[in-house]
C-alpha cells in the first residue's frame, strides 16, 4: 500500500468506527496513530533501526497532512 493508500485508508477507518468524527478529527487521530508507529520503531532497540519502515510511516505522515 503507497503512503498515499494508507493515509486514506486510516481516516476511512476512523470515519467508520466514530461516525460522529469528520474528516478533520479523523485526520487527527491518524496522525497520532502515525507518531505512535514512528516513535515505537524508533524505540524498540537502539541497535536496531528500521529506516524503511520509518520512512514509509512519515511519508503516510505527510500525506496526511496534505488532507
Amino acid at each position: 500500500m503507497t503512503p498515499k493508500e494508507k493515509a486514506r485508508d486510516l481516516i476511512l477507518k476512523h470515519l467508520r468506527v466514530n461516525h460522529g468524527f469528520n474528516v478533520h478529527i479523523a485526520r487527527q487521530c491518524a496522525l497520532i496513530a502515525v507518531y505512535e508507529c514512528i516513535e515505537l520503531l524508533l524505540n524498540i532497540n537502539p541497535h536496531m533501526v528500521f529506516p524503511q519502515q520509518v520512512e514509509y510511516w512519515q511519508k503516510v505522515k505527510q500525506e496526511l497532512e496534505k488532507i
